[in-house]
């Protein structure tokens, strides 16, 4: 008997009313259609029906958004907001971003599939995001360099100016925090452009950007599909900075693209995230936290710990464990109150992440659990959380990054293979070590080529840490102080003295 998947999805009144209103790009600060009246349809991943239709917007509706944040960027309507009013206003951005948090999450769940809990409190981080940045307003300092005894020689931090940004669909709301908060912090302009998978989030935070005073043009929304609008957005000679998050093969083509006009360009691109599991841990902790590390937000976070690379002498021990604890993880919507991994957040998604599966068997990985569609749904994007054990390092499904549920276990001996293991794929974005060793922690830390290490954890985050990737896992920094250099650019002031 067939799940009924829409049993409790029991949207508050709000969001019904902001879903009906949610298809608009803001430019200047009005909501508008896109320039030819194009539309596409926006679906939720639990239920394949459509939420909205979202402007399908073309080079000009990018235009249009960033000459308003170029007159916005040159006239100073925000660059020159005393800086403890710029403050001001992030804060009660983060306030009320924090009030909304409830009827957010359901945009966020409705739209990308994932828990609602889940996507509450990527909302309430995303508040925090806010608060942080805020407080770097008041804070970007410039420098006094010594030069010759009749110079006075003196630094400025000023805005980069206007920034493109184009953000993923796997973290909506949280997303557009990361690029918005600090863009604003640090006195910029920008055009943000959201995945085409989950747009509808976006115009409410944007909305509240108005609400408490940000002056139209400044921030400028624009929705599309990426091969139109976001193509249009990071080869537009009018913008001064591309931020870009998601895929490292359309990193490349932001990069190509951006190089015309020599944008200054931070990309925050895929990973392929090992857990390097060492002999002397908790067997029983372990399996639950790598599970975590793969199967959260069904497996779509470009951290994600994918490849699970244990020790031999544990090795039969875990993936009993681990079996249990995917075949135990409840697959569901969003709003059932039991779900703790949603759907994958589209058809297309959802084959190729299947079409992986089939690879990984084709190359003789053994499949532990899962592979298929999760049981009980007629509709919907559900897969189950799979496991491969007997993953060799030249493998697909070990060097490839899936962007689902599915993880591949790989086997050391000794220290030096497990790093080696660890290594041996062409991204860095993260990585996670689990041993009671102080001493290797360290030193294995140390030797993982990743933006980030976790050692005995997995998956924090916090604004005020930077993050962002080795390899082709992309460069540049979000968050925390490294994003001073990612929104602002140095000016030298010579002074002649006698």
């Amino acid at each position: 008997m067939a799940v009924d998947v829409r049993a409790g999805r029991d949207v508050p009144e709000r969001a019904q009313r902001y879903l009906r209103e949610a298809g608009a790009n803001l430019i200047d600060g009005t909501e508008r259609p896109a320039v030819g009246g194009g539309t596409f349809e926006d679906l939720d991943p639990a239920t394949e029906e459509v939420l909205a239709a979202v402007p399908r917007s073309n080079a000009d509706d990018v235009d249009a958004a960033v000459q308003a944040a170029r007159r916005a960027h040159q006239d100073g309507r925000w660059s020159s907001v005393p800086p403890v009013t710029r403050a001001r206003v992030l804060q009660q951005v983060a306030d009320l971003i924090a009030d909304d948090a409830d009827d957010l999450a359901w945009i966020d769940t409705l739209d990308n599939g994932k828990p609602w809990s889940h996507a509450r409190a990527e909302v309430l981080a995303a508040a925090n995001c806010f608060r942080y940045f805020a407080g770097w307003v008041d804070k970007t300092y410039g420098e006094t360099i010594p030069s010759a005894p009749n110079r006075l020689v003196y630094s400025l931090r000023e805005p980069v100016g206007v920034c493109g940004q184009i953000i993923p669909w796997n973290f909506p709301f949280l997303m557009a925090a990361w690029k918005v908060a600090p863009t604003l912090a640090f006195g910029n302009t920008l055009v943000l452009k959201p995945a085409e998978q989950t747009p509808l989030s976006a115009l409410w935070l944007f909305r509240l950007l108005g609400q408490v005073g940000v002056p139209p043009g400044v921030a400028n929304l624009v929705h599309g599909v990426g091969e139109e609008a976001g193509a249009a957005l990071v080869a537009h000679p009018g913008v001064d900075a591309v931020t870009f998050t998601g895929s490292t093969e359309v990193g490349r083509l932001v990069m190509r693209a951006s190089a015309e006009h020599l944008h200054r360009v931070t990309l925050e691109l895929g990973g392929k995230t090992p857990v390097v599991v060492f002999d002397d841990v908790d067997v029983a902790t372990v399996a639950r936290r790598a599970a975590f590390a793969c199967f959260y937000n069904a497996g779509q976070v470009c951290t994600a710990g994918t490849r699970l690379v244990v020790s031999q002498r544990i090795h039969d021990e875990l993936i009993a464990r681990l079996k249990a604890v995917a075949e135990s993880t409840v697959v569901g919507p969003g709003w059932h109150a039991d779900s703790r991994m949603g759907p994958v957040v589209s058809r297309e998604q959802y084959e190729r992440v299947a079409g992986y599966v089939d690879v990984a068997a084709g190359e003789g990985a053994e499949l532990v659990t899962g592979g298929h569609r999760s049981g009980g749904f007629d509709v919907g994007f559900f897969f189950e959380p799979t496991v491969f054990d007997r993953v060799q390092v030249g493998m697909r499904i070990a060097q490839e990054e899936v962007f689902g549920p599915v993880l591949a276990v790989q086997t050391f001996s000794d220290e030096d293979e497990g790093v080696h293991v660890a290594n041996a794929v062409p991204y860095g974005l993260a990585a996670s070590v689990w041993t009671d060793d102080v001493r290797r922690a360290h030193r294995v830390a140390r030797r993982l080529q990743a933006g980030t290490v976790w050692v005995n954890t997995f998956g924090d985050f916090d604004a005020a840490v930077s993050f962002g990737g080795y390899k082709r896992s992309g460069f540049g920094r979000e968050l925390g102080r490294h994003a001073v250099e990612t929104y602002t650019q140095v000016k030298h002031v010579w002074v002649a003295t006698g």
